[in-house]
């Protein structure tokens, strides 16, 4: 499942924060801040959608992740290595290598990762 832009900045967060309650929520947002409204609307909408869970502390809900940074990125850019670049990694490689100005430093760092998991197989 897939979060809209809205729904990731809020969710960015709450994987920051690790737990938080509203007020943590929407002091952590940037300026301009949007209503608390509409926060409760997000986490209710991502809440549904199985991201985030929470406990009910007096009359307050702490919130938290269930769902971990890592494995949403790692589900997102596999949709889109599969959707945009055939289903083939090498493609998507070879797209981001020249498509994105990387410098000389950035492209050995990237060859040393590479190489790294070649040695691990």
């Amino acid at each position: 499942m897939q979060l809209s832009k809205s729904e990731e900045e809020l969710m960015n967060i709450v994987w920051k924060l690790k737990k938080a309650f509203m007020k943590d929520l929407l002091e952590a947002y940037p300026e301009p801040k949007p209503a608390t409204t509409t926060v409760a609307t997000l986490l209710k909408r991502i809440a549904d959608k199985g991201f985030i869970g929470y406990n009910n502390i007096g009359r307050s809900r702490e919130y938290y992740p269930l769902v971990m940074k890592k494995d949403y990125f790692s589900k997102q850019v596999n949709g889109l290595i599969k959707n945009f670049f055939n289903d083939s990694a090498t493609q998507f490689a070879s797209f981001f290598a020249q498509e994105t100005n990387l410098s000389k430093e950035e492209l050995e760092d990237l060859k040393k990762l590479i190489d790294n998991e070649i040695k691990k197989k």
